[in-house]
């Protein structure tokens, strides 16, 4: 699957925009982790467990992502965005979308670094 921020891949034509696809989840922070991020705050530096935590929420969310387009027969999404919410105290949501399609890779010929004609 070729996932890109832009609206097109480089390299590739789109031949068929399939649809919106998005993936989500929902993840709450643990007790363990809130005093140890409280304790950093003190003394400053990065909260390495909510690193973690939103990384594995990113991933979580893009790889749901990834199986809608595929079952669409999508080949490439583009366009991706992230967004995030609070649900509720404690409990954020992590949401991906994009849109699904089709690309053919474009054939393209790269410059004779040996022409010496010009």
């Amino acid at each position: 699957m070729l996932l890109s921020n832009l609206e097109s891949v480089p390299g590739h034509t789109i031949s068929r925009q399939i649809d919106v696809v998005y993936g989500s989840t929902v993840r709450s922070k643990h007790v363990g982790r809130d005093l140890l991020a409280g304790l950093k705050n003190i003394v400053g530096g990065e909260l390495t467990a909510y690193t973690e935590l939103l990384e594995e929420s990113r991933q979580e969310a893009m790889d749901r992502m990834i199986a809608k387009a595929q079952s669409l027969g999508a080949n490439a999404i583009v366009g991706i965005r992230f967004s995030t919410s609070n649900i509720a105290q404690g409990a954020s949501e992590l949401f991906v979308y994009g849109t699904a399609v089709v690309v053919a890779t474009r054939q393209t010929r790269l410059p004779d670094p040996f022409n010496t004609e010009g």
